[in-house]
C-alpha cells in the first residue's frame, strides 16, 4: 500500500525538526503528525490509491507543518524530499506575512485549490485530527470561529476525497457540542 522506508524517512525528519514541540494538549507534536498520516493511510486504503500517490500523500501528511512551525526552509525541504513534496507542504502552510487569520485561511485555500487532490486531502486529514476537544484556554468565540473555519475548509475541499470529506463532516457535527 505504501513504502515503509519513505514513511520512516519523513517521520524521522519531522520528529527531528519538530523536536520538543507540543500539541495544545501537551503531547509530543509527533502525535498530531502521525494522526494526520493515519487519516491519509486509511483514506488511501479506502480509495485503493496507487502506491506512488499514497507515498506522496503520506509523506506530505507527516511533513505538513514543517515550514509553518519550524526553521526548515523550502530549499531544505526540496533538497530532502523533492519539489513536489515541498510544493505540497508549502501550500499547506499559512503565510505569516498576512496579518488577518481569516485572510491567511483564504490564501491557504486558494493555494490548495491549485494543488492535486492528495495535498487537498492532507488539509482535510489535518482538520479531522485537530477537531478534538478544544484547549481549555479557548473561549466560546474562538471555538465557534474554529467550527466555522472547519465548515469553510470542507466546503472548499470536499471533492478532494469522499472518505475524508465524510469523516470531516462527522467531526464538524460532533464538534458542535463544544459551542455554548
Amino acid at each position: 500500500m505504501f513504502s515503509q522506508e519513505k514513511y520512516l524517512k519523513a517521520l524521522n525528519y519531522a520528529a527531528r525538526v519538530h523536536d520538543e514541540q507540543k500539541t495544545p494538549q501537551g503531547l509530543p507534536y509527533l502525535t498530531h503528525l502521525t494522526s494526520v498520516a493515519m487519516e491519509m493511510i486509511h483514506a488511501c486504503e479506502e480509495g485503493n490509491v496507487k502506491l506512488e500517490d499514497a507515498d506522496f500523500a503520506i509523506t506530505v501528511a507527516l511533513l505538513h507543518d514543517v515550514l509553518e512551525d519550524t526553521d526548515v526552509t523550502i530549499g531544505e525541504l526540496i533538497e530532502e524530499f523533492g519539489e513536489e513534496v515541498a510544493s505540497g507542504v508549502e501550500a499547506l502552510s499559512k503565510d505569516p506575512t498576512i496579518e488577518s487569520k481569516k485572510q491567511q485561511m483564504a490564501d491557504s485555500i486558494n493555494r490548495l485549490l491549485t494543488q492535486n487532490y492528495a495535498v487537498q486531502s492532507v488539509k482535510l486529514a489535518d482538520r479531522i485530527s485537530n477537531l478534538q476537544k478544544p484547549p481549555q484556554d479557548w473561549d466560546n468565540e474562538k471555538i465557534y470561529n474554529y467550527f466555522q473555519e472547519s465548515k469553510f475548509i470542507l466546503s472548499c475541499l470536499k471533492n478532494a476525497n469522499p472518505f475524508l470529506s465524510k469523516r470531516l463532516e462527522d467531526k464538524i457535527n460532533n464538534y458542535r457540542i463544544y459551542i455554548k
